[in-house]
């Protein structure tokens, strides 16, 4: 029976790894160009960490790892015959693998307090584990992007990572538009008609005006337990349309009476402003962006691909106590979060991978015999020297079987010296797309390897 891996896991061979990679690079790149400086912490917490806050559902999915040893020894027969999950789980358990990078980051934050400079701008990029149902596009081990600038309420941060997520996607040659809300908005709005508790259902409704209409829209909010006189309030919101000036004018008159709405209206207004104007081309107002409700208090952020159909591809958003789980109150962040699995997917679709971005081998040395290949290494490393990557086949293998490994590894050149070659100081290099070959001088090869 041939081994297999874990539902909800992936392995990524060659090709994919090089793709990867290019989307790693390109953000790791862009993040440290704006002075975010990279940590890491390790794939398990302790439990203490971890459970309690990611809420019900989360503590559920976290993966837990049994202690080493006999870890029945402390467990009494009466613990056992009750099998209840939950409390065998946590005497079994002292850690757990990492569900998201932003508890660690926190937990990172208040440990080493002492020694960070505030603001402290980090950046991660490592895998979490979640013991979730694998479906498509949902993954047990996927990876995630994040960066984060915690102890300063300044919006010249959010501004800096609108700035972020434009160079990224812009580096990868992708569409997008990036949608804007506030926190403060949506309690403003919650405030002014009276219904805290419906604030999700209104967002879900307005989102379906495209598809259902006006009256359609109006009829889900009555089902949804709104009265007329809220419903009449929320008109000019549902019928938001125009530029993010005009659609901010008209935000400003129907919170006029919410303090907490017109600060989010302030909020939204500064970023834009500050943007350049051709950054403000992508960005957009949307007034039914409503995610992490519980978690984010400021302005929040989601990027749409615009040539894909796809789930949004990065999010994020201001948050005032990140650390506060960890008895440290009063430490406000904003942060950002790439979906590399979705961008790896889009890139893909589109087709935008630039080709040195997963070409492997520039070039392949053929083995003629232990003279010629101890010749070609030499010539090899001169090539190298270059930044040309570069290979000589380890066997002196018949000449067709070392052509098809060039061809497998799609290796677009390769190299014959023969004792010709060795006396006359050149190389015979041979295009294996167009079959076209001339004999050059290594530094000449070097040259043409390298355009």
């Amino acid at each position: 029976m041939k081994p297999s891996i874990p539902k909800g896991t992936r392995d990524f061979g060659p090709v994919e790894m090089a793709k990867r990679n290019y989307i790693f690079n390109t953000i790791r790149q862009v993040y440290a160009r704006h002075g975010y400086t990279q940590i890491e912490t390790p794939a398990m917490e302790n439990l203490s960490t971890l459970m309690g806050k990611y809420g019900e559902e989360g503590d559920r999915l976290l993966f837990k790892i049994l202690n080493s040893g006999d870890f029945l020894a402390k467990i009494s027969e009466e613990e056992l015959a009750e099998r209840n999950p939950l409390h065998l789980a946590a005497r079994f358990c002292e850690k757990g693998l990492r569900y998201d990078l932003t508890v660690p980051f926190a937990r990172y934050v208040v440990q080493h307090r002492e020694e960070l400079q505030m603001p402290f701008k980090r950046y991660q990029i490592q895998p979490v584990w979640r013991a979730d149902r694998p479906q498509k596009g949902r993954y047990r081990e996927f990876y995630q992007c994040d960066a984060d600038v915690v102890g300063s309420d300044s919006l010249l941060n959010e501004v800096e990572l609108v700035e972020i997520m434009q160079e990224v996607f812009s580096s990868f040659g992708i569409r997008v538009c990036i949608k804007i809300n506030n926190r403060k908005i949506l309690t403003g709005i919650a405030e002014v008609i009276g219904a805290s508790d419906k604030i999700v259902d209104i967002t879900v409704a307005i989102d379906k005006l495209d598809k259902i209409g006006l009256d359609g829209v109006n009829e889900e909010l009555r089902s949804g337990g709104l009265d007329e006189t809220a419903i009449e309030k929320l008109q000019p919101i549902i019928k938001l349309s125009g530029t993010n000036a005009e659609k901010m004018q008209t935000m400003r008159q129907v919170l006029a009476t919410s303090d907490t709405g017109l600060k989010g209206v302030e909020e939204v207004e500064f970023v834009l402003r500050t943007l350049s104007a051709e950054e403000q081309e992508n960005v957009e107002f949307d007034l039914t962006l409503a995610r992490g409700l519980n978690y984010y208090t400021g302005c929040i952020f989601e990027v749409k691909a615009l040539d894909v159909q796809i789930g949004s591809i990065t999010g994020g958003g201001r948050y005032d106590n990140l650390t506060g789980i960890f008895g440290m109150p009063g430490l406000s962040g904003v942060g950002i979060s790439f979906g590399a699995d979705r961008i790896y997917d889009v890139l893909n679709q589109l087709d935008l991978y630039p080709k040195d971005a997963v070409q492997g081998v520039r070039l392949l040395f053929i083995n003629f015999g232990e003279r010629e290949a101890a010749h070609c290494l030499r010539l090899a490393r001169m090539v190298r020297a270059a930044g040309i990557s570069v290979e000589v086949y380890p066997d002196a293998a018949k000449m067709k079987k070392q052509m098809s490994y060039a061809n497998a590894r799609q290796i677009p050149f390769v190299a014959l010296v023969g004792e010709q070659e060795m006396a006359d100081g050149t190389v015979s290099l041979k295009n294996m797309e167009s079959g076209e070959q001339r004999s050059l001088a290594i530094d000449e090869l070097i040259g043409a390897l390298g355009k």
